[in-house]
Formats: structure tokens, sequence, C-alpha cells
């Protein structure tokens, strides 16, 4: 399982019922698209916050009743009726995406949080509700989930990042760490790199295993998908850290033998 940017969606898995397989593709359409107009291409800034803007209105046109005539809005809309969803959480997906067209860095965790809040939680959020298991403690366990393993793909990218203009470590961790901007150009493997990288990763490790409580909540299918997902997560922390944090030269992944470790883990969870 790779962890990457709305890859966690189970589009294709066989553990989701067949009957929500057409309501995850809709928002999966919704979500990799969106995503794409922020991060892909040779777009320029205002072209790619105005045709956010129109995908805004096309929600908001779904919350009204309206039939959209594009056909993966009009998917969504039928989804959004179907499975009775709230439209704000994909509002809060373009806020996300916005953000990531005009903003590169941030200033401390709870900027890099809110962003992950937005960028991240809904789509865990979204999955509760298509399983009809939201409420509180499933809330709050789905967003720490979901907002680690939107870090940990942040601390295995770092090099991508950093060659599209983008630094997600917190800049006052950078600072309390000793490393600047001009050291990640140079792909550095010093002390101070691994401190400042061991450090995010016991930081999201915590958050994983602060969340993990939901998988055994969550019955059936989603309760094994999930188990995946965090075991999944919790792996590529661990390549982190055979790498000896050094994410420049090759970037972490698993590996089939790491997918073995993985089931294993689902297992005993």
């Amino acid at each position: 399982m790779p962890v990457e940017h709305y890859e966690n969606f189970p589009v294709a898995s066989f553990l989701l019922p067949r009957r929500l397989v057409p309501a995850v593709e809709a928002i999966y359409a919704f979500a990799r698209s969106a995503d794409d107009i922020a991060d892909e291409g040779n777009a320029a800034p205002p072209e790619r916050l105005a045709e956010l803007e129109r995908y805004g209105r096309e929600l908001a046109a779904i919350e009204r009743g309206a039939i959209p005539c594009e056909p993966l809005f009009a998917r969504l809309a039928d989804v959004v009726t179907e499975f009775r969803l709230p439209v704000a959480p994909m509002h809060d997906l373009l806020s996300a995406f916005r953000q990531d067209v005009v903003t590169a860095r941030y200033a401390d965790y709870t900027a890099l949080l809110d962003y992950c809040r937005r960028s991240a939680n809904p789509v865990g959020r979204l999955m509760l509700e298509l399983y009809d298991a939201v409420d509180e403690r499933n809330l709050r366990d789905s967003d720490a989930i979901c907002t680690s393993l939107q870090l940990i793909n942040f601390w295995q990218d770092v090099a991508i990042d950093l060659a599209k203009g983008r630094i997600y470590l917190p800049l006052e961790d950078l600072e309390r760490h000793g490393v600047s901007e001009a050291d990640l150009a140079a792909s550095p493997a010093t002390p101070a790199w691994r401190a400042l990288m061991r450090f995010e990763v016991d930081r999201a490790r915590a958050l994983m295993l602060s969340g993990a409580p939901l998988v055994r909540r969550l019955p059936g299918r989603i309760g094994w998908e999930l188990r995946l997902m965090v075991q999944g997560g919790l792996r590529i922390l661990e390549a982190i850290e055979r790498a000896d944090y050094d994410v420049f030269r090759r970037r972490p992944t698993l590996a089939p033998s790491d997918w073995i470790v993985v089931g294993w883990r689902a297992l005993r969870m």
C-alpha cells in the first residue's frame, strides 16, 4: 500500500462491499481530479484557483438539489442523495487544494494539522458516512489515522515535495533541530537531519496508534480495510527508520515481503 495523497481510497479493494463501489469511485474521482488541478500540469496559480472555485460552485449546486450536467458531478450528486452524505467534507478538500496552490511552507505543527484536517480527514469521515458508522469516538480516531497517513506521506516524500518547491516539515521543527532549507536542498544525511526525522516519525506513529482502536469498533470489511491501512502506514514509518531517515536517495516504500508483515499484524489486531 503506497501511502499516497488520496490513494487510501479503497476503490479496487476486494474488502469493499460491491454496493459501495460506485459511491467510493465517485468521491475518489472528485478528490483525485481536484487534487490534480492543484498539483499537476503547467497552469498558472490563478487558473488553478479559478477551476477549483468552479468545483466549489458545482458542490454548492449539489447542496441545493440541482442536477449537474457534467458527468463527474452528476455521479457525485447521485451518491450524495443516495447515501445522504454531507457535502462539507468535500468543501474542506477543495479548501486544502486551494491552499496547495498558494502555500508552500508551514510555520508550525498546528498549521500543518489544520491543513491535514481539510486535506486528509474528510476522506475518513466520508467513509464512515458510507458505512453508517459516524459517532464522536469514531470521528476522532478516524481523524487521527487520516492525519497520520498524510504526515507519513509527507515524510516519505520530502525530496519529491522539495523538487516542487514545497516543504511540509514545520519550519519551527527545522529551526529547533538546526536544519535549514539550504540543508534540505543539499539532501542531508546529517545527525541533525536524522534527529529531526526521528522526531517527526515518532509523532506520526503516536498519532496513528492513538486512532488505532477504531479498527476494533468497526465490524466486517471496513474494519479489515482499516487494519491494513493502519499497519501499512506504520510499516512505512519503519521503512523510513530502516533507511536511517535518508529519504533523499530512495523513497521508502513497501516491498512484497512487507505486505506479509502488514497482513500478519492486521490479523493480530
